[in-house]
C-alpha cells in the first residue's frame, strides 16, 4: 500500500532535545545518530522549536572563529539550544494527506516538518529524506507501509 498520509511515512517517536540542553548535546546527538533536524521540547513535552544542522554548523563555525579550537567544547556547553532553535516553524498533523505536504516542502525548501497532535505533543518527524525513500520504493515497484 502506497503511503498517502503523513502517519504512513513519518518517523514515529523521533529523537529530541530540550531547550535547556547545550549545543554540545545537540551536536553530539546529530553526529552520533547521523540526523540533520532535531525537535526541541519543553519540560511539559510540548514542541517549542526545531534545531537544524544548518543552524548548528553556523553557530559552531562562529564559535570556532571567535574563540578557537581550545575553547570550543567549553563554548558549546555554554550555548543553550533554546537560544539557537528556530521557533517559527510549521507542523503537520498525522492524518494530513502527503500531497498537501509535498507542496509545502517544494515551496518552502524546508528539510523537515514535525508531526504533532492538536496539543503540540510530538508524534513524529517527516523529512525530505522520507520522500526520497518513498520515491525510491515506488520506482523499484515496492511500497513503504
Amino acid at each position: 500500500m502506497t503511503a498517502k498520509t503523513v502517519a504512513q511515512l513519518m518517523t514515529a517517536n523521533p529523537l529530541f532535545v530540550r531547550r535547556e540542553q547545550s549545543l554540545k548535546d545537540a551536536h553530539d546527538l546529530m553526529r552520533s545518530k547521523n540526523i540533520r533536524h532535531i525537535p526541541v521540547l519543553d519540560q511539559q513535552d510540548k514542541l517549542v522549536g526545531v534545531l537544524t544542522q544548518k543552524k548548528m554548523i553556523a553557530t559552531v563555525m562562529g564559535l570556532l572563529a571567535k574563540y578557537g579550537t581550545s575553547a570550543m567544547e567549553r563554548k558549546e556547553k555554554q550555548q543553550l539550544i533554546g537560544e539557537l532553535m528556530d521557533t517559527d516553524f510549521a507542523t503537520v498533523q498525522p492524518d494530513q494527506p502527503l500531497q498537501q505536504v509535498i507542496s509545502y516542502f517544494l515551496k518552502n525548501k524546508h528539510g523537515c516538518l514535525p508531526v504533532v497532535d492538536s496539543e503540540d505533543n510530538l508524534l513524529g518527524i517527516l523529512t525530505s529524506s522520507d520522500f526520497v525513500r518513498l520515491a525510491g520504493d515506488l520506482l523499484a515497484g515496492g511500497d513503504k507501509e
